[in-house]
């Protein structure tokens, strides 16, 4: 049996291979990616066979052979090409989820000027304010890149959840619009409204 080379699935084992060993982009690439598959998984796959993967190759080739897909599974560490497809598409599903917004901040449930504590690992904490219009503004950082007196939009803040702030700006700078996200990993430790 063989897999179209273009199917989604291939895309993305090919790009967990470039974060693994980098850019695949000239002869030599394939030659040493070719020997380290042959080195890990003890079987060999040809450099032309690589080649053709990634679209490298003048030979034209659409598909791929399940049992070479199975030697590469195992390079990423899956059992053959079925667990690795098994696996992305478990990854996919997590991706992109609903999720409750019990226990969440929501803007629309804020009066201006009320202030909420956030915190995130390893020992992060900011009170920030909120002015209206789903902006805020940092009044205490601890720890933090954030400072005093920065900017940032967003819609909730919920504990276990990262923090992605929009148009997020430093205090006193022109409007820069980035993105500042915090609590990647683990998301956020607190998420409260301080009350007076």
């Amino acid at each position: 049996m063989s897999i179209d080379i273009d199917s989604p699935q291939i895309a993305a084992l090919r790009e967990e291979i470039e974060e693994l060993v980098g850019k695949m982009y000239s002869h030599s690439n394939f030659t040493h990616l070719s020997g380290l598959i042959g080195y890990k998984c003890k079987e060999y796959i040809s450099v032309t066979t690589l080649e053709r993967i990634w679209g490298y190759s003048t030979r034209n080739a659409s598909k791929i052979s399940v049992r070479t897909l199975d030697v590469i599974a195992r390079f990423v560490d899956c059992s053959n090409w079925e667990s690795y497809c098994k696996r992305l598409n478990e990854m996919q599903q997590r991706s992109s989820d609903v999720f409750q917004t019990a226990g969440a901040i929501n803007n629309c449930d804020l009066a201006i000027g009320t202030r909420v504590r956030i915190a995130w690992q390893p020992d992060r904490v900011c009170v920030v304010e909120y002015l209206g219009g789903n902006r805020y503004v940092a009044v205490e950082c601890d720890n933090s890149r954030m400072r005093p007196g920065d900017t940032f939009t967003c819609l909730t803040m919920q504990k276990g959840r990262e923090l992605y702030m929009d148009n997020f700006t430093r205090c006193g700078e022109e409007s820069a619009g980035e993105c500042y996200v915090v609590g990647q990993i683990s998301g956020l430790t607190a998420a409260e409204i301080i009350k007076d």
